[in-house]
């Protein structure tokens, strides 16, 4: 289907479905390109009278039903043949399809008849306007928005969003919904969306990518993969400081709420969006972002500043669901008057104004309560937490039995026995334990190899954790134990070295399984993209590692040898290379350097000369990648 053969979008489903929502949207993102199609009742003269005399009792009692079919057809059709001004896109509220539907409807109902039965009577009712529907029907671009794929489940849920429900009315609903099903079937719709109980932009993005690849005038989609933290606060919080960090450590575009209304409102031609209801200045922000993050497609993350309106935050709320985070700064009113550099009335009568907006109650519906009475720091590290738990997805980790690593007899008998001590009910010392490095691939090599353990644990357990582990070390032998704990809430912060953001990568990928984690425990699980950014930090730490090493008049063999191997892993890493054992890393690194030595990784081990030449090598790798210094030049 070609872009001029697109005019009209008729978007249908049962009630509460949201289309009128959808197509408001959509209006105001296409602008005077997208013309109403104006309701039913607007098409034909005889609905006046039926409103006058009360339209449910017409609709279900008086009207006998060839005249409720004759009414609905011909508003249909007097609609169909009005294409309005201009050559745009028409907006349609129910399409043809939905005219059948609502007459089955109507007729299950009055006449008590099973679903085909209502669906044969519908066919006979229009059947003197079957050639002319079936016309019409044919220029329109369908698409039917389902509550549930589910009827009876939709039905339910059609019926949860109304006030009041007659069993009329709740009748008619469980029959509309069982014939819109069987038009779907039928492939009488174009496009089908269920909306699920999805947010308002959701189902507005999988709208804008049916219509896009046939018309020009609808954009792609609607703030696709774009997260939104929404700053509320009283006045002097802290919200703006807040904002610049999240700009400045995470990538945050800061935005303003009042600059996005008002530009939003221009552009519709409104003089007074503050004079409208709340759900209007909220359709009138989504509408910013979504022009912002079209012209900015390379940004996935906004900040909002500032939240005052209660009502408007929770119909953005609705509109986002859960691309949105919602993050009160709560600061106590002694410290906001002394930050006021008009005064601390200045201070008050702000708040003033603040709280008669519902501002304070916007605490009771954040998704983060961020306490800013104590240090920056502390802010700062509240604000990570927000920040990375939208980019860093939670996962549950799956686990390993000790005896799948395939390390020494005794070292297994060590992990057994440390499981049994730190994870007894009814209450572990820990949350998590993984073993990391060589033991976690099969590349463990005695006398050459620690054992390397990652564990979560609250910093309230590490004395009993060093009891266990004094009674329980002795089982190591001379091996060496490279034991890091971290805490829930510094993962969750992402208070981590390079090293440790690599495991929590591996843990949330599956590609490092743990020997126990907690029932029910979730792990953020930072993206590779983060993970490779993060170990730049390691390997300016390596290079710096090398050249002391080489610098000493007896290097330390074992320590040369794996910071070498660090330091290659981090430079493959940028080649989109991952290796995780020191030997496949450096192999690899040599054979891209087309060293002619092929014993050199191998000899590097136990050979003082071949352990250095071959951290030379890598490090010239490394300072390949730096700029030209000026002598050089």
């Amino acid at each position: 289907m070609g872009d001029d053969a697109v005019t009209t979008l008729a978007l249908s489903g049962a009630d509460n479905t949201g289309k009128t929502k959808q197509l408001g949207i959509l209006a105001r993102r296409i602008g005077p390109a997208a013309v109403a199609s104006g309701p039913l009742d607007a098409h034909d003269a005889r609905w006046e009278e039926i409103k006058k005399n009360g339209m449910s009792a017409w609709w279900f009692q008086t009207g006998p039903m060839q005249e409720v079919a004759d009414v609905l057809a011909a508003s249909y059709l007097q609609r169909a043949s009005r294409p309005g001004a201009g050559t745009g896109l028409r907006l349609m509220d129910r399409g043809l399809p939905m005219l059948e539907a609502s007459v089955a409807a109507t007729a299950a109902v009055r006449e008590d008849l099973a679903p085909e039965q209502a669906a044969d009577r519908a066919r006979d009712l229009l059947e003197p306007y079957a050639q002319d529907l079936k016309s019409a029907e044919a220029g329109e671009h369908g698409i039917v928005l389902l509550h549930h794929e589910d009827p009876a489940i939709g039905t339910a849920r059609a019926l949860s969003h109304e006030t009041s429900v007659t069993p009329t009315y709740a009748d008619y609903q469980r029959h509309l919904h069982h014939q819109i099903h069987r038009l779907v079937d039928e492939g009488r719709f174009d496009g089908v969306i269920v909306v699920d109980s999805r947010s308002v932009v959701a189902v507005q993005h999988d709208l804008r990518g049916l219509l896009y690849p046939h018309t020009a005038l609808v954009p792609a989609g609607c703030l696709p993969g774009v997260r939104v933290v929404a700053l509320g606060g009283m006045s002097e919080s802290g919200k703006s400081t807040a904002g610049e960090y999240l700009r400045t450590r995470h990538g945050h575009a800061r935005l303003k709420i009042g600059y996005l209304i008002d530009d939003a409102a221009h552009r519709a031609g409104i003089d007074d969006p503050y004079a409208l209801a709340p759900v209007v200045r909220a359709e009138l922000l989504l509408d910013s972002l979504d022009r912002y993050a079209a012209a900015h497609h390379f940004l996935d993350r906004i900040t909002l500043e500032s939240l005052h309106e209660f009502d408007v935050t929770s119909e953005l709320r609705r509109m986002l669901g859960d691309q949105l985070s919602v993050a009160y700064i709560d600061t106590a009113a002694e410290l906001r008057a002394r930050r006021g550099t008009a005064g601390p009335e200045d201070v008050t009568l702000r708040d003033t104004v603040k709280a008669s907006r519902g501002a304070g109650e916007i605490a009771t519906i954040a998704d983060a309560v961020v306490d800013n009475n104590r240090s920056r720091l502390a802010l700062e590290r509240q604000l990570d937490g927000i920040a990375l738990d939208a980019a860093w997805p939670a996962v549950t980790p799956a686990t390993t039995p000790v005896n799948c690593l395939g390390l020494p007899v005794a070292l297994e008998r060590f992990l057994t026995v440390l499981l049994e001590r730190t994870t007894h009910q009814p209450e572990p010392l820990i949350d998590l334990l993984a073993v990391t490095g060589s033991g976690a691939c099969g590349k463990y090599q005695h006398g050459w190899s620690d054992l390397d353990v990652f564990v979560i644990a609250e910093s309230d357990r590490t004395s009993e954790l060093r009891q266990v582990l004094t009674e329980t070390q002795s089982d190591l032998g001379e091996v060496k134990l490279g034991l890091t704990v971290l805490s829930q809430a510094e993962c969750r912060a992402g208070a981590v070295t390079s090293r440790l953001l690599h495991v929590m990568t591996l843990l949330g990928t599956g590609s490092l399984l743990p020997l126990w984690a907690r029932p029910g425990l979730t792990i953020p699980a930072p993206p590779l993209a983060d993970d490779v950014a993060a170990s730049l930090e390691a390997g300016v730490q390596a290079a710096v590692e090398i050249r002391r090493q080489l610098l000493k008049g007896a290097s330390d063999l074992r320590a040369l040898f794996k910071v070498t191997a660090l330091l290659a892993k981090v430079l493959l890493r940028f080649d989109g290379t991952e290796q995780a054992a020191d030997t496949d890393a450096l192999d690899a690194l040599v054979r891209a350097a087309a060293e002619p030595n092929d014993s050199l990784v191998l000899r590097a081990r136990t050979d003082r000369a071949a352990a250095q030449d071959l951290a030379q090598l890598v490090l010239d790798h490394w300072m390949a990648t730096m700029p030209a210094s000026e002598a050089a030049a």
